[in-house]
């Protein structure tokens, strides 16, 4: 019988195995197949992949279930098979390792944005997903669970504190992700997060995947000194940075440098060593071959990479430029304009210049909204902001631009000057007009609001220092529903305190509805703009009110215009209306958002002219800030 795992690498390095999706891939298993299906699909497929890494030299292999968790099984329509699926790779790999060889069953991040930023999921669906996922592989035998590839701490902290509740009996590997110099993609140091998933629960701590070895190295560094407090580590690095050729990802690192490597870091206090993308049976080969020295035991007093404590505070972001710049003791506007779909930008432009010499206080730009091309609004913002002096607010969408994108982007508009942004999730990119587009989605609304407050604090996703700070008046979109307004009232609250000054509401079409609206979001301490979207036609209000999501058009007004025939008439009955309700509102509402509809801006003009001609002084909140 195998002493129990944690007892035997304590004082042993244990050699794990290598990747298996790759692997299999390279073994012609078909590409984008859903892997840990071919526990119950092609189980003989796995058990061989297994076999193979056990010749090689593995003491400890992972069972097949990386990524087989509800939310992922979901695309393929077996997540209601998670636990069958779990049981079923624990078995196998249960089986090709006999007495001698350890089997670990792994667990990946769920694929869920996390934190539930736009709470279609919640940390208890999250918690309920892994607790089934791990009672399948303690069912099926495994000795050890490992709970890899996280990215995030918060995450990675959820899954141990579930591995170790729901099977006490098992000892948790916890493994994150440090992409560079030991730190997480959000600047969360490697013994930072060793010392918190030692505490959630994990008997063991590590790295896995990343940016290649010399990375991995950097990490396993900045933990060297949890190995002199008794604490084994574990690290499964990449075959160095692939590379696209063709159809194939080539992973460059050869089995004879990176098992020099492995060397450091077990003389770091690695007692799991593996590999990870792209590795193989021939990598662990080579492990096994030159991996002969014993580990070195770590003393703390030996350890020169000491845990950092930070001497600096992050200076507190201000409000931003847009609500910096609001004139005292007027009602707040902002107007939307649509960047144009063509290369003709002067009919904007120039309504843009209309708008704001009748007193607007910003231009409000969307990027493609419902996934159609148009110019880009950064590019747009700048030239209204060099020809009308005005504000100009960018919406920013998570739909078509990756994290490192967005960053670098939201770096641009900075040095571009422009200093109010509207963080958007972005509508889905399956009603766009262009071919071959699908959507990114890195980063969702409260991610971004995150991303924005990051970067006024002048610091980016990573924690590094960007020298200055931005000054982006960060803008949330609220969408307010009457007759069910606690969860947005509550997405609302957490938008605020990641970070969020002000927030954009969807159109509202009901004096009653945003006089509640404002009363149920007092406590809400940032001015809301009240979304008004003037109807021009019967057909245009049946549109919004059943075809765009969030957007109610009272029965009563939509009745109203379709006893009209002539769309002339249908517009001066709904721009009537629209007038009468500015005038009910004017008094109790933070500001103003006014959208062009069809990017007809000349019909909001006059709008705007109506309110600075009575002038409306809105609440007061802004006076405040």
């Amino acid at each position: 019988m195998k002493p129990p795992f944690i007892e035997y690498v304590q004082s042993h390095v244990v050699l794990g195995d290598g990747a298996l999706g790759s692997y299999l891939f390279e073994r012609g298993v078909e590409r984008g197949r859903n892997l840990d299906l071919l526990n119950v699909q092609a189980p003989d497929v796995i058990f061989n992949a297994h076999e193979e890494y056990i010749r090689a030299g593995s003491q400890l292999i992972e069972t097949n279930t990386f990524g087989a968790n509800r939310f992922k099984l979901r695309e393929s329509g077996a997540e209601e098979r998670v636990e069958e699926i779990n049981r079923a790779g624990a078995e196998i790999a249960v089986k090709a390792a006999g007495h001698q060889v350890y089997v670990a069953g792994s667990v990946g991040p769920s694929g869920i944005n996390f934190p539930c930023d736009d709470e279609e999921f919640t940390a208890d669906d999250i918690c309920e997903s892994l607790r089934e996922q791990i009672r399948g592989l303690a069912a099926g035998g495994v000795d050890v669970l490992i709970i890899e590839t996280f990215s995030r701490l918060d995450e990675v902290l959820l899954a141990i504190e579930v591995a170790h509740s729901e099977a006490p009996e098992l000892p948790v590997i916890g493994q994150m992700v440090f992409p560079a110099r030991g730190t997480t993609v959000q600047g969360d140091d490697a013994l930072t997060c060793g010392r918190a998933m030692i505490k959630a629960g994990a008997a063991m701590v590590g790295t896995n995947c990343g940016r290649g070895i010399d990375a991995m190295v950097s990490a396993i560094g900045r933990m060297a000194s949890l190995a002199g407090e008794g604490i084994p580590l574990s690290a499964f690095p990449n075959a160095g940075l692939p590379e696209l050729v063709g159809h194939r990802m080539i992973y460059p690192a050869q089995p004879g440098y990176m098992a020099s490597r492995a060397k450091e870091m077990i003389r770091k206090g690695v007692h799991l060593i593996g590999g990870c993308c792209g590795t193989a049976p021939s990598h662990i080969q080579e492990f096994r071959s030159a991996l002969k020295i014993k580990p070195v035991r770590i003393q703390l007093q030996d350890v020169e990479i000491q845990e950092k404590v930070r001497d600096d505070i992050l200076p507190e972001p201000r409000n931003g430029g847009f609500l910096e710049t609001l004139q005292p003791g007027r009602l707040p506007i902002i107007a939307e304009l649509d960047p144009p779909t063509h290369l003709d930008a002067e009919s904007v432009l120039l309504g843009a210049e209309r708008l704001a010499k009748a007193g607007v206080d910003a231009i409000s730009l969307g990027e493609n909204p419902l996934a159609i091309l148009r110019a880009g609004n950064l590019g747009m913002a700048s030239l209204i902001r060099q020809r009308t002096g005005v504000q100009a607010i960018i919406h920013q969408t998570g739909r078509d631009i990756n994290a490192l994108g967005l960053q670098s982007r939201m770096m641009e508009a900075y040095l571009l000057g422009i200093e109010a942004v509207l963080a958007v999730s972005g509508d889905s990119a399956a009603g766009t007009d262009q071919p071959g587009v699908s959507g990114v989605f890195d980063l969702r609304s409260a991610g971004l609001i995150q991303m924005l407050d990051s970067l006024n604090r002048g610091m980016n996703m990573a924690g590094r220092p960007l020298k200055q700070q931005t000054n982006f008046s960060i803008g949330a979109a609220f969408s307010f529903r009457p007759a069910s307004p606690d969860l947005q009232i509550r997405r609302l609250e957490k938008k605020t305190a990641y970070g969020a000054r002000y927030a954009m509401t969807q159109p509202l079409f009901s004096a009653d509805e945003i006089e509640q609206m404002m009363e149920q979001v007092q406590h809400i301490d940032i001015p809301i703009f009240t979304g008004i979207f003037p109807l021009i036609s019967s057909r245009n209000a049946e549109f919004l009110h059943n075809e765009v999501p969030g957007i109610y058009v009272p029965v009563e007004l939509r009745k109203q215009l379709a006893r009209f025939e002539e769309v002339s008439d249908q517009r001066k009955v709904a721009l009537e209306y629209t007038t009468g309700l500015l005038e009910k509102i004017s008094s109790f509402i933070d500001g103003l958002y006014l959208i062009s509809p069809l990017n007809k801006w000349d019909i909001i003009l006059d709008f705007v002219v109506q309110a600075r001609q009575a002038g409306w002084k809105g609440s007061g909140r802004v006076d405040r800030l």
